[in-house]
């Protein structure tokens, strides 16, 4: 199969065949944490109107998402898997909009399919490629705020790359990579009450979800579709762990 890395927005609108939208920090991590959570639909759109016009719809489903990293006014959530997992949310519809991801999303519209992308799902992702075999694959990286590329996001997207082509990967050393570079800012003392330290831990838990998020159109518009994709036991990838 082709495989290509793309990035931003540009990216998003050039990407063909199945397409993998990534964002590590925070989007996709998030939305996989919400899956897990037992959330969902997942609703991606891609601005705050969308997004109180969509409520007005779905009158039990949360508001999660950011602008400039930080939870919008009337959203019930932020962009942030630490605080999805301290809510206890269960059983919601979500609507989700993000300065990133949901803009790859929803802008990726010559791609024959969309699934998400993050290293908490990277192995289900690879075992989807696999069994689809598509001839063309887009691996999106979607950067900081569709501005610039950042290390999380290029990284996942060699590292997805790899395993698809059989090259080895560091998984550490990319976090270290990540870590020293545009991950930092989840370490500095200011950031914590946005962008707090265990959502680094959090988006960077590799294989730690067994599925693949898949935007299909429904009623209501575009939703992520939750589909098992796990790992045989005592293969790579079979570190899967249940929320409870």
């Amino acid at each position: 199969m082709g495989i290509k890395i793309l990035q931003l927005l540009e990216g998003a609108r050039q990407a063909r065949g199945l397409t993998v939208i990534i964002d590590v920090f925070r989007a996709f991590s998030t939305a996989c944490y919400a899956a897990g959570q037992g959330l969902g639909p997942i609703y991606p759109v891609g601005t705050l109107e969308e997004a109180f016009l969509l409520k007005k719809r779905l009158e039990d489903a949360l508001l999660m998402g950011e602008r400039n990293e930080r939870r919008p006014e009337g959203f019930d959530l932020g962009n942030s898997p630490s605080q999805l997992l301290k809510s206890g949310y269960r059983g919601k519809p979500v609507i989700h909009t993000t300065s990133s991801g949901t803009q790859g999303i929803v802008n990726a519209v010559h791609a024959g399919e969309i699934i998400t992308g993050s290293f908490v799902n990277a192995g289900a992702i690879v075992r989807y490629i696999r069994d689809q075999n598509p001839s063309s694959v887009s691996l999106v990286c979607m950067g900081y705020a569709c501005q610039h590329p950042t290390d999380e996001d290029t990284l996942c997207a060699e590292y997805i790359r790899s395993e698809l082509t059989g090259q080895s990967n560091d998984f550490e050393a990319m976090r270290e990579k990540i870590r020293k570079g545009s991950g930092a800012r989840f370490f500095e003392e200011s950031s914590q009450e946005w962008a707090p330290e265990a959502d680094f831990e959090l988006c960077l838990a590799l294989d730690r979800f067994g599925f693949i998020l898949k935007a299909e159109k429904g009623e209501h518009g575009l939703f992520l579709r939750k589909i098992e994709k796990p790992a045989l036991p005592g293969t790579p990838g079979s570190r899967d762990k249940n929320i409870v």
